[in-house]
């Protein structure tokens, strides 16, 4: 068996873990225990059924469903074959599903409920080259019959049939995958155009599993919450990759409405999330304290106060006594309960990734005892690039390069990298592969500063960059983050290119502004009526002004303009990652936009 390909790392943890859990996925309100024998028995019977199937080495199967284990099984069997996994997002609409079925070549769609089978039905007439689809959740499937349509169940028995008369068949494909075979084709949700598809080989997603250890440090004793998409890179490394590589317990949340109560439940001890779910947990918890009584408001204050202080010192290795015996006493008062509360408690170290983080909150659950790291990278490089360590953080930027990779600043201010994670290419895309891969460099399209001490810092996208009529150079992810700081904004678009001053779209947090309309007695009767009350544009106003006091005076939002809408992945505001498509928004509201600047 090839090292640095997938098959090898998990036969190794299989060997070495055996009867020792590996998933739990809570079913009809019970935890249920999958060990590495059986996590492996299952691979194998969906691999011989695949075969059975006509399956070979090379092909592309397509999945789309929310985190569980039969995900989890396809990909793995996909993988240790020679295929290749295509992981569709549940929410994309059946066009694009036949978009990126069509343009990957998926001979094989795995879907999981009646939902998604409704969108297989929409463009299956259209679609010759997909040849089998199979589905894992029977529910509210009525007698549908269709030559191509199998269920999951009888998949896997064919396959524990074939596997008993056939015991070498998997192991002998899993023999043959070599580094330098593809393993993903990672659609990019893309903030313009259609999505393109990255191409990962086996070399590229095993580096990853033991180059983020430096900065995890994970055991088989950790555990882990499952609920970001699967197809995207950030859990697909820790469910899949990190996962396999240190056999730590890969937990399954039962539903995307369940994901706090599961939190709590499992109480995770690495934690990983984008910046949306992390700024709504600090929002919740602001909001909820200003509801708290006079006495609980003012001990959290202290300790807020008193936390700052033990962060600031602990950074200049300076921390005194008696600040030592303060920060432990607001955590057994008040951080411990707030952390149990969470589902936080047993978390000693998290990530954010995929996006732009305000510091306020990091600096927040680093106060509160939760170790929040940023780190940075893109699909392209498998995920990620740098990170700030365990003990070696430094707030303000996104850490260091991972062991292996190299980072410069080109010319114009563009972040280029070179690493073991550096992807194959755009299918079926040479020209765009040409342009961002050049001499081995990955040309992310990102723009940043690298400090003496090696500390990358992300200052903006390059084509986000905004110049403003005076001719000054601004990237307004750096406000953004300011702004959305407020618990009562859930997201902020910064206008302002070839313009003499800044403006913002606000989109409210819709659940925050409606607790502070009903305890002021504000009346609504829609989300619309909300945005356009005079006394929630003052609330605004004044947390917009927070945000320009630290701003410089051309940074700073001189006028702002509520959304009357949220937005909406369906109506193309927003990618299934939640990064707002700009170009689209400015586009959209444009009416607006020249309102404010008139």
């Amino acid at each position: 068996m090839h090292q640095n390909t997938i098959p090898y790392i998990f036969m190794n943890t299989v060997e070495r873990l055996h009867d020792r859990v590996a998933i739990r996925s809570k079913e009809f309100g019970i935890w249920h225990d999958i060990s590495w024998n059986d996590y492996y028995k299952n691979v194998r019977y969906v691999a011989q059924g695949l075969c059975s199937l006509g399956y070979k080495k090379g092909d592309r199967v397509a999945i789309i469903g929310d985190n569980c284990k039969e995900w989890i099984f396809i990909d793995m069997a996909v993988l240790c074959t020679g295929g290749a996994t295509v992981g569709i997002y549940s929410t994309n609409a059946w066009d694009q599903c036949q978009y990126i079925i069509n343009h990957s070549d998926a001979r094989f769609f795995f879907i999981e409920n009646e939902e998604q089978l409704d969108k297989w039905l929409s463009f299956k007439d259209n679609e010759p080259g997909l040849e089998k689809v199979i589905i894992w959740d029977l529910k509210g499937v009525k007698d549908f019959r269709d030559p191509r349509l199998m269920s999951f169940d009888e998949l896997i028995e064919t396959g524990r049939m074939l596997d008993e008369k056939n015991p070498g068949l998997v192991p002998g494909l899993m023999d043959d995958v070599k580094p330098e075979d593809h393993a993903l084709y990672i659609y990019t949700s893309g903030t313009t155009g259609r999505p393109k598809g990255a191409i990962l080989n086996h070399r590229n997603v095993s580096w990853i599993g033991g180059g983020m250890n430096v900065a995890t440090e994970v055991t088989i004793d950790d555990e882990v919450l499952s609920f970001l998409p699967l197809c995207h890179i950030f859990e697909h490394m820790f469910s899949v990759f990190i996962h396999v590589t240190h056999g730590y317990i890969l937990n399954f949340i039962e539903n995307l409405e369940t994901v706090s109560d599961n939190m709590k439940e499992v109480s995770p001890t690495v934690g990983y999330a984008v910046p949306r779910i992390w700024e709504k947990y600090h929002s919740s918890i602001i909001i909820n304290m200003s509801d708290a009584t006079f006495f609980k408001r003012l001990i959290f204050k202290l300790s807020m106060k008193t936390g700052r202080a033990y962060i600031s010192a602990k950074d200049m290795k300076k921390i005194p006594i008696y600040l030592k015996f303060l920060y432990a006493l607001a955590g057994f008062a008040v951080f411990r309960k707030l952390k149990e509360r969470l589902g936080f408690d047993r978390m000693r170290i998290a990530f954010t990734g995929a996006a732009p983080i305000s510091p306020g909150v990091l600096e927040f659950f680093n106060i509160i005892g939760v170790r929040l790291l940023e780190g940075y990278g893109q699909t392209e490089g498998t995920g990620v690039t740098s990170t700030c360590r365990n003990n070696n953080s430094r707030i303000g930027t996104v850490g260091l390069p991972l062991p292996g990779v190299e980072c410069k600043i080109d010319s114009d201010g563009e972040i280029l990298v070179k690493s073991p994670g550096v992807f194959q290419g755009y299918h079926k895309d040479p020209e765009t592969t040409a342009s961002t891969l050049i001499d081995g460099w990955l040309h992310t399209g990102d723009t940043g500063e690298i400090d003496g001490d090696g500390y990358l810092k992300i200052t903006g996208r390059k084509k986000d960059i905004i110049i403003t009529s005076g001719g000054k150079n601004i990237t307004p992810q750096f406000i953004e983050g300011k702004l959305v700081f407020s618990p009562y904004i859930n997201d902020a678009i910064v206008i302002g290119d070839a313009r003499n001053y800044l403006t913002a779209i606000i989109v409210l947090d819709e659940e925050n502004a409606v607790k502070f309309a009903q305890d002021n007695k504000i009346q609504f009767s829609t989300y619309r009526d909300l945005a356009q009350n005079p006394e929630i544009i003052k609330l605004i106003d004044k947390e917009v002004d927070k945000a320009n006091r630290d701003l410089s005076r051309v940074e700073q939002v001189k006028k702002f303009t509520i959304l009357p809408t949220k937005l909406y992945e369906e109506e193309g505001d927003v990618t299934p990652t939640m990064k707002v498509k700009r170009a689209f928004i400015n586009k959209k509201y444009s009416d607006l936009i020249e309102k404010m600047y008139h």
